[in-house]
């Protein structure tokens, strides 16, 4: 199998040939044509997407192989679903069911870069609490974990917490020694907590800059802190509206080779506007303009709506940075987080996962996926959607 299009870096036309699930050669030919060619994106938070929700207590099987599909559908080939906040069964069930699927299904085995747990260790204060249910909060709870890490058969790669809940600096430190990422997210933290959970050994900033007060004291504060602190790589969701662009701007010039993109998809992503009842929340908002947030509380956001590839497509248009760049920010960086860019993951080059996708970028800037391809699998084409 082979695909010819211009290479996302150099913009110069390349042939990639593939074998048994790998990139066989890539080398540069000299042909025309309007589409490139980039590594799969990876999504580090998904909740849901195109209707389908990882997070309901009726989730099965089939619902998380279309969530698959969905996303292949915006060329993400790799993802951490993420199970939120909520009754304990609820998350064993959901956990449990992405497990079993993975088990049963190649595709989606591939696809599952590792289960995101967040919360339900995070702050119970409104503002970082963002759209999680005050009475799920709990502190963090070892025994808990060990079971969501056995229910998922050692899937789960990152848990998201606040570091200023009784027992999460020793809980953090934990995590590190099973080689589980630590990050820190919907916090009220002081900034001497936010460096003494990055010396227990957290490593990111889940969507910095939201799961906050609305309003807060100008500096220090627990943005300011992650902003500043080296040794975190920070998410951001690029949607327009969990971030104004000016601090897009800012943030992703701060953090550089540590920024990733992420979409924080939740399942009404992809859906009309309108109102809605989620398995979370029982009344949601979703505008117009792709603004979705709790009814009673305009200024708290209950997910995005947008998907990976819209965000990429949003920082270029935005004047951030290049698509290049751009890109990368949703492919090497999330795999070098995961500490996988040395294992085939995130690049597009000879002996790497042939997980890549074919897009158009036209005059005005609009992204259009043609193609994604999953271990040399065409796992979506364009064409086929009629």
């Amino acid at each position: 199998m082979e695909w010819i299009a211009k290479h996302w870096l150099s913009g110069k036309t390349v042939k990639v040939t593939v074998k048994d699930g790998k990139v066989a050669s890539l080398i540069e030919i000299n042909q025309e044509t309007n589409q490139w060619i980039a590594p799969g994106l990876i999504d580090v938070q998904v909740n849901g997407i195109g209707g389908f929700d990882l997070n309901g207590e009726d989730l099965t099987t089939q619902t998380i192989r279309r969530v698959v599909s969905v996303l292949h559908q915006g060329g993400v080939t790799r993802f951490c679903p993420t199970v939120v906040t909520g009754p304990g069964e609820r998350m064993l069930h959901c956990i449990r069911t992405i497990a079993q699927t993975c088990e049963e299904d190649p595709l989606v085995n591939h696809a599952v870069l590792g289960i995101h747990v967040e919360g339900p260790f995070i702050s119970s204060e409104d503002g970082p609490r963002g759209a999680h249910c005050k009475e799920w909060v709990r502190d963090p709870d070892w025994e808990e974990f060990l079971h969501w890490h056995q229910v998922a058969g050692g899937r789960i790669r990152k848990v998201t917490l606040a570091p200023e809940r009784p027992g999460a600096l020793a809980f953090i430190k934990k995590l590190r020694k099973m080689g589980v990422i630590a990050a820190i997210g919907h916090t009220a933290a002081e900034e001497s907590c936010i460096i003494q959970a990055v010396e227990a050994g957290a490593s990111m900033s889940t969507h910095l800059g939201n799961g906050a007060h609305p309003y807060i004291k100008r500096h220090p504060n627990y943005i300011w802190a992650q902003l500043a602190e080296d040794r975190l790589w920070a998410g951001f969701i690029a949607d327009g509206h969990h971030l104004p662009t000016s601090t897009l701007k800012v943030m992703i010039r701060a953090k550089g080779s540590k920024a990733i993109l992420t979409s924080d998809a939740v399942n009404l992503a992809g859906l009309a506007p309108g109102e809605y009842v989620t398995a979370l929340h029982p009344h949601v908002i979703l505008e117009p303009n792709g603004l979705l947030h709790l009814a009673e509380s305009p200024d708290i956001l209950a997910g995005s709506a947008t998907p990976l590839y819209k965000g990429i497509e949003n920082v270029v248009k935005w004047g951030l940075c290049s698509i290049g760049e751009a890109i990368q920010m949703a492919t090497l960086h999330p795999a070098q987080l995961f500490r996988l860019a040395g294992q085939e993951t995130g690049l597009l080059e000879v002996g790497s996962f042939a997980d890549f996708f074919l897009f158009t970028w036209a005059d005005n800037q609009t992204l259009l996926v043609r193609e994604t391809v999953s271990l040399g699998t065409s796992v979506f084409h364009y064409a086929d959607l009629g």
